[in-house]
């Protein structure tokens, strides 16, 4: 457990502003999909922006964090 908050903590430290504010994206997305309170007819257009808002904000956040876990000098 103390590795991965060292790692939480390494990854604050190298992330700018815009990394946090892909990631309040990316969460907030993932809310949007899966508490979708719209009528019917609306509803299948809301997910898949709501998905794709997801996509765009979860890919360059995962590289980030894949470079950070597998860079050697830790």
């Amino acid at each position: 457990m103390k590795r991965l908050f060292d790692f939480g903590t390494r990854y604050a430290r190298q992330s700018t502003w815009k990394d946090f504010a892909l990631v309040k994206l990316c969460l907030f997305s993932m809310g949007l999909a899966s508490g979708t309170m719209v009528k019917k007819e609306h509803r299948k257009a809301v997910i898949c922006a709501a998905s794709a808002g997801f996509a765009l904000s979860y890919i360059p956040l995962m590289t980030k964090v894949f470079r950070l876990a597998f860079r050697k000098d830790k």
